[in-house]
């Protein structure tokens, strides 16, 4: 059997007749049509707004916006350029504590990410915990092997 858009039906009780409201006592919700006596929410249109807290400062008001929202657990590295390895020996291994003893890195708190501003001439192996992409291209043009832990 092949279904057509004219043959489709809805499941017997899924689509119920909309209540007529105010429309007298028998009809089920006469007068105050199910919406109480008095009161904001009884009168006629639409009750309140979206986001209407009752004149409480609303919570899309109270949320910062846009910018300035504080990082969690934000990621912080010490950062080094390619171009300052250029002074380093060819095929030493470099890594934080390789650089703090050649002086080159002064506060190794945090993990040591390498990015790629300026030239690489050294063949060197570089270990760090992360390498922008122009970085480990450079590092591996000059002949040299990038290994993040």
């Amino acid at each position: 059997m092949t279904f057509k858009l004219e043959s489709l039906k809805s499941n017997k009780g899924a689509r119920k007749p909309k209540l007529r409201k105010g429309r007298g006592i028998s009809a089920g919700q006469g007068a105050s049509c199910g919406f109480g006596m008095r009161g904001q929410k009884s009168r006629s249109g639409r009750p309140t707004r979206p986001g209407f807290e009752g004149g409480q400062m609303p919570l899309y008001r109270r949320v910062p916006k846009l910018k300035h929202f504080p990082l969690i657990n934000p990621k912080s590295f010490t950062i080094i350029n390619v171009s300052a390895l250029n002074d380093l020996k060819e095929g030493t291994v470099v890594n934080l504590d390789s650089l703090v003893k050649a002086g080159i890195v002064t506060s190794p708190k945090n993990p040591l990410k390498v990015l790629g501003n300026g030239n690489l001439k050294v063949k060197l192996t570089v270990q760090a915990s992360s390498f922008t992409k122009s970085a480990q291209q450079k590092i591996e043009a000059a002949g040299g092997s990038c290994e993040s832990f």
